[in-house]
């Protein structure tokens, strides 16, 4: 009774692939998976950051030397006065000036002034008298204390600070609070393309620096950063969308200015690229890029990083920052926040813009192309497969060589291509379906299946160590050896083998019992006398022991003292060894001693044959064909150098062929290329032309009688005439005349029948060999004989579209019902194959 079906590993398999999908849908699991494999590629590979790049720190020894944050802005003012004079080529201070600096005393003052200037014009109404010092001092005081407006002057002496402004994400419900500011709408970029492709983030809401600095700022970018689904912040959003305007990052801004690009010469193509000038980025669907982030080298940070107080207090010469891209931002503990990045799990907004920065400018940042989506769900879909249909049917060991096979090569892609390509595919999908699903169903297959097998095969030892012994009661110790193999090795089964081995000794077939002594070797060699038992039994099986019912025993073969064996003898030739075993008869290699020549020995027991009343007859007959063939000279056709009787064993000496018959190159998926089928045929056609008009007819051509071999090509046309020697006779073994599925229909209707008949059987070769099917198939004999000859057979294009319709022709008319409709003899068979061959 067959298994419940959902305890099958093809089921199991489903099942794996379903709840996997399910997972991979409902959570960030196999995401979170695919960036950990990101974050490891990014770590495995080594690029130089741009040397144009320099970061001032605002760090702990910065704020232990010159006061808590937040600093002063007049701070920032001396700083950035003293940093323009170096001339750098861009300064970005990635400090948020978002809301004025308020001095109470600053406030006062101001009341003051403001009182005092309007006493003083009512006082003076109509004269033209100069406001005294008191004025004046107030007026002063006022300047000095509003630290927004010396912020403001320094950042227009500089003439090329980049200030940041906030962009929050989400999607608009309605308009802006209020108009954006004139000085944020000059760094608006252009944007185009094909919007289905992927518009940059919506964001919603603004927070941009004060317009006293806004206004003196070179340009204003966005510092929104928006981690993966992990946390992990990989990716550079080059371009928001604030409504309906597009603003640049504060990194892509900073790349365009080093560039001397203006914002509008920045260009958005939705979901494709960024066009920075001359310089091409490709984008991910919504405008961002995966930063390259550089590796520190020798505990030193990658992208060099100064402290603000070691600049301002003069020991570090500002110098230095001549021409150079001069990033300032805060990197203390406490002060701003920090990111988790695929090479560092605390790094600061500076930095992280440091290297976008670097990125954008070198080229150097990673792609995951849209098609990639394709390609992971195109894999996972061969590996769901995988698991459903082929993994079931592997064994244990081959399913881990394909399973390891195919996970190390989705890893290799994955880390090659990003290593070298900086190319991300999204493959740990597919390889994690892959892992999962072989554990589990290997897991599986041992818990119930293998425990199974295992409990099955220990009781069949048993079944298959009683059915052993009980063929060899019988004598049938073919069997006996079959049933004796499937039980695993001791040495009770050992004793079995050895008692099975002597049995095989006295029927005398030592090629059996050597196979048995292997069989023991292999697990115990040293087991009684095996190994001289081996020894004898592989010298008796290399020799050749004749002799037929009337035994001559003068011409056998004789064990000599010591052991040696004397070769026996076919008339004059020495027998070397046996070659194979036909329908009538066995070969053997021979030697003739007195010229040296080998040839092969074709016997034939006719005493076991024919009955004793028809015995004479088929004797004289075989003598009379034996001659006919001999008198066969062609160089297609094997030559016969001899025959006689020998041990009740009729025998014909032949020449000795190194090539082998064509019965392997008739099944599907081992055929002989188109053009070597045609070269066979017309050889064979000669060959068969040649003996007819000899008056020869073969009567049994088939591929098991052509000989053919590969190096030179060259076809031997083998066993003429041995059909007719059994042609009105029928033998003990109900042997069958010729081979039914080649016959014509004259023959198996025993009609007389001449050369076309063997025509015909040589276009059913033909058949065969194109398509690797034969023309007529029958469950029994006599349905096979009414097909042949009655119904059409399968058009051969059918079965192999790329055969020549030329092929097809010859096959057509080769294969005719009617004799007088086929080729009439060999040459016309072979010329019509000749011409197909001219014309393709």
């Amino acid at each position: 009774m067959k298994s419940a079906f959902w305890k099958a590993d093809w089921f199991v398999g489903i099942v794996v692939v379903v709840v996997f999908t399910l997972v991979a849908l409902s959570t960030n699991t196999l995401a979170s998976l695919e960036r950990k494999a990101y974050d490891t590629g990014v770590s495995m590979t080594s690029r130089a950051p741009s040397d144009r790049i320099a970061i001032i720190a605002i760090d702990q020894q910065s704020l232990d030397n010159i006061g808590r944050w937040p600093w002063s802005r007049e701070i920032h003012a001396q700083f950035l006065d003293k940093l323009a004079a170096a001339k750098p080529k861009v300064i970005v201070s990635t400090v948020l000036f978002t809301e004025p600096q308020q001095d109470k005393g600053a406030a006062y003052i101001k009341q003051l002034l403001d009182l005092y200037k309007k006493q003083q014009a009512e006082a003076m109404a109509g004269m033209d008298a100069p406001p005294d010092r008191f004025g004046a001092l107030l007026a002063e005081a006022a300047v000095k204390l509003d630290f927004d407006a010396q912020l403001a002057a320094s950042l227009g002496r500089a003439g090329n600070v980049l200030l940041p402004m906030l962009l929050e994400k989400g999607q608009p419900q309605g308009n802006p609070d209020s108009d954006t500011p004139a000085f944020v709408q000059k760094n608006e970029v252009a944007g185009g393309g094909d919007p289905e492709k992927g518009l940059p983030v919506p964001t919603r809401a603004m927070v941009a620096p004060i317009p006293k600095l806004g206004e003196k700022a070179a340009g204003i970018g966005h510092l929104t950063a928006v981690p993966d689904v992990d946390g992990v912040v990989r990716e550079e959003l080059l371009v928001l969308r604030y409504y309906d305007q597009l603003y640049p990052s504060l990194a892509l801004l900073t790349a365009a200015k080093s560039l001397n690009l203006k914002p509008q010469q920045i260009i958005t193509r939705f979901g494709e690229s960024v066009q920075l000038g001359g310089l091409t980025l490709q984008t991910q669907p919504y405008s961002s890029l995966f930063t390259y982030f550089y590796k520190n080298q020798d505990g030193k940070s990658a992208i060099p990083v100064d402290s603000f107080y070691d600049v301002a207090s003069g020991k570090i010469p500002v110098d230095k920052y001549r021409d150079k891209i001069v990033l300032i931002g805060a990197t203390a503990a406490g002060v701003g926040s920090s990111f988790v990045t695929p090479i560092s799990p605390t790094m600061t907004p500076v930095e992280v813009m440091a290297h976008s920065v670097s990125s954008i400018l070198q080229q150097d940042y990673f792609t995951n192309p849209t098609w990639s989506y394709f390609l992971k769900l195109g894999l996972s879909l061969l590996v769901a497969a995988y698991l459903i249909a082929l993994l079931p049917r592997l064994s244990a060991g081959q399913g881990a060589l394909v399973t390891t096979a195919l996970f190390t090569a989705l890893l290799a892609t994955h880390f090659v291509l990003m290593t070298t390509k900086l190319l991300w595919l999204e493959l740990m999908t597919p390889a994690a379906l892959l892992l999962v699903g072989h554990l589990i169903l290997t897991t599986k297959r041992f818990l119930v299946t293998e425990r199974g097998m295992e409990a099955s095969e220990l009781s069949a030892a048993e079944s298959n160590r009683m059915l052993g012994l009980a063929f060899q009661g019988q004598g049938q110790l073919d069997m006996a050896f079959d049933k004796f193999r499937k039980v695993p090795m001791d040495d009770s089964v050992m004793e079995l083998l050895y008692n099975l081995a002597l049995d095989f000794e006295r029927k005398r077939q030592f090629n059996k019992a050597e196979s048995v002594y292997k069989h023991m070797a292999s697990f115990n060699p040293k087991f009684k006398d095996l190994d001289s038992k081996l020894n004898r039994a592989k010298q008796m099986a290399e020799t050749v022991i004749l002799g037929g019912a009337s035994g001559r025993s003068n011409a056998s073969t004789l064990i000599l003292e010591g052991g040696a064996i004397e070769k026996p003898m076919l008339g004059r030739y020495q027998v070397e060894k046996e070659l194979g075993k036909g329908a009538m008869g066995v070969v053997y290699l021979g030697r003739d001693p007195k010229i040296g020549r080998v040839v092969a020995i074709k016997t034939m027991a006719l005493s076991q044959e024919f009955e004793p009343d028809e015995l004479e007859e088929a004797r004289t007959r075989f003598f009379r064909e034996a001659e006919t063939a001999g008198r066969l000279n062609h160089p297609n056709i094997v030559t016969i150098y001899d025959a006689g009787e020998e041990h009740d064993l009729c025998y014909i000496a032949m020449e000795f062929l190194k090539g082998k018959d064509l019965a392997p190159h008739t099944k599907a998926g081992q055929l002989l290329p188109i053009f070597d089928v045609i070269h066979i045929a017309v050889q064979t056609a000669e060959a068969l032309d040649y003996a007819h008009k000899q008056h020869v007819a073969h009567r049994d051509i088939k591929p098991a009688n052509i000989m053919y071999e590969m190096q030179t090509k060259i076809v031997k046309v083998t066993d003429f005439g041995i059909a007719r020697i059994t042609d009105s006779s029928k033998t003990k073994t109900g042997m069958v005349l010729g081979t039914p599925s080649y016959m014509s229909p004259e023959q198996l209707s025993g009609k007389k029948i001449d050369g076309r008949s063997d025509l015909f059987s040589l276009g059913v070769m033909l058949y065969q060999m194109s398509v690797g099917t034969l023309p007529f198939k029958g469950e029994s004999m006599a349905e096979l004989m009414y097909r042949i000859a009655n119904e059409p057979y399968t058009n051969p294009k059918d079965l192999n579209p790329n055969l020549p319709d030329c092929v097809v022709a010859v096959i057509d008319r080769a294969l005719k019902k009617n004799a007088d409709e086929r080729f009439q003899n060999g040459q016309e068979f072979a010329d019509a194959l000749k011409k197909c061959v001219a014309e393709l």
